[in-house]
């Protein structure tokens, strides 16, 4: 699976979580860019597109939710896997059956497991 070269573009309101990502995803090849909340990702997506957005739901201001649907409104195609503490049956629902995100990752992760998922997407 060769996810080298692929544009990741890591969105969580948590700065130590924000590098531990992107130096993760640095590791295994990709390069990424880095948004603290929901506003300045839309921000980052009108100059730059990534091939796969990592999206945290819960931030203060703009949510992962909101973030979510302005993404797909606007930018069809563009994968979006949501990133949560939130291990709720109706939230997992809520994120992949209704919204339809590529997919629905709960915090912790396993640096392997996220990986896997996130590069499989890529592929």
């Amino acid at each position: 699976m060769s996810c080298s070269g692929k544009k990741v573009l890591v969105v969580d309101d948590e700065a130590h979580l924000r590098e531990l990502l992107q130096n993760l995803l640095e590791l295994n090849g990709m390069s990424t860019s880095c948004a603290s909340s929901g506003e300045e990702c839309l921000l980052m997506l009108e100059s730059s597109l990534p091939d796969l957005v990592l999206l945290d739901v819960m931030m203060p201001g703009m949510d992962g939710w909101e973030a979510f649907h302005r993404i797909k409104e606007k930018y069809e195609g563009l994968p979006v896997v949501l990133l949560t503490v939130r291990n709720h049956d109706f939230d997992r629902m809520m994120g992949l059956d209704i919204l339809k995100a590529e997919d629905y990752i709960t915090k912790p992760f396993g640096n392997d497991e996220l990986i896997e998922r996130v590069c499989s997407l890529l592929d």
